[in-house]
């Protein structure tokens, strides 16, 4: 970078790879996916590009095109007439949710999917040579487990097919599945607490069937180092490792004090345990073993004696295939047959079967067409095993335990060299101040149709503004606001929230600072120029605080943003673009006549909307590459970090010219870089 003096610059690795979690392909993308996942995913991917160059950074994501969510979803759109095949219902999905990406300017360099073209092969190759290396280190296990069967359909069922209660001690999850619920917490089918058939409605009963797990619990030591050098990591939230953490502790039974005289009766026949008493409000003892399979003898003699209990969180065999038959096909593996692999684990590596295919893809245009490659490298081991390479994984807070418990264990297992990704993990984005789910009660919008009254910079720009990186959000749009605002006493007439042109939308508030705020200061810039230098960039310098404001904001910003605080470095690209307005204001109101006051007031201008427009630009790129466009300058080298310490006249020399020969593009009269969404304008 241009700055010497900047000698406390964040370390940053020579290459990147980012990546979104992957939606199901049973569904289109609603706000919470994109707001949630991608446009914090994006914003990196954007600022990474800037700051260590494009060829150096790899944002990869597809459609989760297997298990059982997409079969239960297309068996219910065939019962409502649609009349294609799964793999049809998955394209549909797919190209919906891709279409909803690139409305928001998503910049992946790769969408695909796993069941789809161009991705499919590379993925089945990988599963495959995964699986068989897990098997030969011998870290994966064939166990029988009991899988729920529907008498009256004749068939097993996969596992969004059942629902029930969740047994997990202390889960509040109001949707539970065969082995797992809405929030990740895995258990034995056998728990599920009132399991019920989605597809007949009657209670469906348990009966065996052999698939493969992976020895997760033989990685505790590793996991519980990896949490404490998480906890240094300024990079690495703390939600992350207290989730982590919880899945650390041993295994666990809780039974209800009602119980305690039946179970001291037969105690005897337990394997060792240690006994802690209820303490406070609890109306339960627990019983602690040395392992995952202590604990389930003991289970097994508790149900047969009939004392009802409920299990802890704790590191449990992590199921690898299954019998569905919708999903990637399994090596066979000492005679075990027909075996598919189990969604959840094929999609953790799912990101690097994705880096592949981007980069084989990258490679054979390059040579078909005679160009230079866009990538610096076409061998994934650079991107997911260097030393100087790093992967930046954005999850949901309910996928934690699998992409930093489940992933980690299995890349330690697997001894290819794959170094441990950075999670970052965000909150849900709830609302109207409540959990939304497209399979729940209160239905979130879909993320197109929030296009039709807010364009995608301003939700951009609202939701990285959350701050999810701390807690839970309502996203609370004034356009489908519909509580009561206010109720007439003489007629009794209501007025809805997003009707009463008093309330002002909460979704908007950063969109104000766009419009008005950082808008004004690019017109001021562009038309001062038209008006006082023939439209040529001044030729007066900035002042040394201008400068040193320009500067000091730049070196936050990087801090921030390299720490994934999102959050605090669009305040500061803020405050300095509030500053700068209020010195506008003064500055040129004070200059009066006095035209030499003014260019420096109007150099000034410049020199903190350029800077402004390089920190907002992975936030707000279509209307920072819009100013970057009236600038009249490369974008390669507006935008590039190798120059973020110099202004309009040091990038003008830098491409050629001097400030006062460099011509502006002409500002058309009243022109908006950010304009109000047409539902907006009154």
């Amino acid at each position: 970078m241009s700055d010497a003096t900047y000698a406390d610059a964040p370390r940053y690795p020579r290459r990147a790879v980012i990546t979104g979690g992957m939606p199901y392909g049973n569904k289109g993308l609603h706000f919470g996916h994109i707001g949630g996942v991608f446009v914090p995913a994006d914003f990196f991917a954007r600022f990474l590009r800037d700051r260590i160059g494009p060829e150096n950074v790899l944002f990869v994501s597809g459609t989760d095109c297997y298990g059982s969510p997409i079969v239960e979803g297309y068996r219910k759109a065939a019962e409502t007439g649609f009349d294609g095949t799964l793999l049809d219902y998955v394209q549909a999905n797919h190209e919906a949710q891709e279409r909803a990406l690139w409305a928001y300017g998503i910049s992946l360099d790769i969408f695909s999917g796993s069941a789809l073209e161009p991705a499919a092969p590379y993925h089945d190759e990988l599963s495959r040579e995964l699986i068989r290396r897990l098997y030969e280190r011998g870290y994966l296990e064939r166990r029988e487990t009991l899988q729920f069967y529907d008498t009256k359909a004749r068939l097993f069922l996969n596992g969004r097919q059942v629902l029930g209660k969740c047994p997990v001690v202390g889960c509040k999850s109001e949707k539970a599945y065969a082995d797992e619920c809405d929030l990740g917490h895995q258990f034995d089918p056998e728990e599920l607490i009132n399991p019920i058939s989605a597809v007949t409605g009657t209670v469906p009963e348990l009966r065996p069937s052999a698939s493969w797990y992976f020895n997760l619990p033989a990685f505790q030591g590793t996991l519980e180092e990896l949490c404490e050098a998480w906890e240094k990591d300024p990079q690495v939230r703390d939600v992350v490792v207290a989730t982590v953490r919880e899945s650390l502790a041993e295994p666990v039974i809780y039974v209800n004090m009602k119980f305690r005289e039946a179970f001291d009766a037969m105690a005897d026949a337990l394997p060792p345990f240690r006994l802690s008493e209820p303490t406070g409000n609890a109306r339960s003892f627990s019983i602690a073993f040395d392992g995952w399979r202590e604990r389930d003898e003991a289970r097994e003699i508790l149900k047969a004696a009939d004392i009802r209990f409920r299990t802890g969180k704790c590191l449990l065999p992590f199921r690898i295939t299954g019998n569905i038959a919708w999903g990637v096909a399994a090596p066979e593996l000492d005679g075990c047959e027909e075996q598919t692999v189990w969604v959840w684990p094929e999609s953790l590596w799912a990101p690097i079967s994705f880096t592949r295919c981007a980069l084989a893809l990258d490679e054979e245009l390059a040579e078909g067409a005679g160009d230079e490659p866009r990538y610096g490298s076409h061998d994934w081991r650079d991107w997911w095993c260097a030393d100087d390479a790093q992967v930046f994984q954005f999850i949901g807070q309910d996928n934690i335990y699998f992409y930093c418990a489940a992933q980690p264990a299995m890349w330690a297992a697997l001894d290819w060299g794959l170094f441990q990704d950075t999670p970052v993990a965000n909150y849900h984005i709830l609302f109207m101040n409540k959990k939304a789910s497209s399979s729940g009660a209160i239905k979130p919008p879909m993320a197109e149709e929030l296009l039709d009254y807010y364009t995608p910079e301003q939700l951009r720009l609202h939701w990285l503004s959350l701050a999810l990186d701390q807690k839970a959000v309502s996203f609370s749009p004034k356009a489908f606001d519909t509580s009561i605002s206010r109720k007439d006493k003489k007629t009794g007439e209501v007025t809805l929230v997003k009707d009463d042109p008093r309330v002002a939308d909460p979704a908007l508030k950063e969109a104000a600072f766009l419009s008005n705020i950082y808008n004004r200061l690019a017109r001021s810039c562009f038309y001062g120029a038209q008006r006082h230098t023939a439209g040529h960039l001044p030729e007066t310098a900035p002042s040394e605080a201008c400068v040193r404001a320009c500067d000091e904001a730049t070196r936050a910003f990087d801090r921030a943003a390299h720490d994934l605080d999102i959050h605090g470095a669009l305040g500061i690209a803020e405050e300095l673009c509030r500053t700068a307005n209020r010195h506008w204001s003064s500055d040129t109101k004070a200059a009066g006549d006095d035209e030499a006051a003014y260019l420096q007031a109007l150099a000034n201008a410049f020199r903190v909307l350029r800077t402004v427009t390089l920190l907002l630009h992975p936030a707000v790129p279509d209307g920072t590459e819009l100013i970057c466009e009236y600038f009249d300058l490369p974008g390669e080298l507006f935008f590039s970090w190798e120059h973020a310490f110099e202004g309009p006249a040091e990038l003008c020399r830098a491409a050629g010219e001097e400030p006062g020969e460099h011509r502006l593009v002409e500002l058309p009269p009243r022109f908006d870089f950010f304009p109000w969404h047409e539902s907006q304008r009154k």
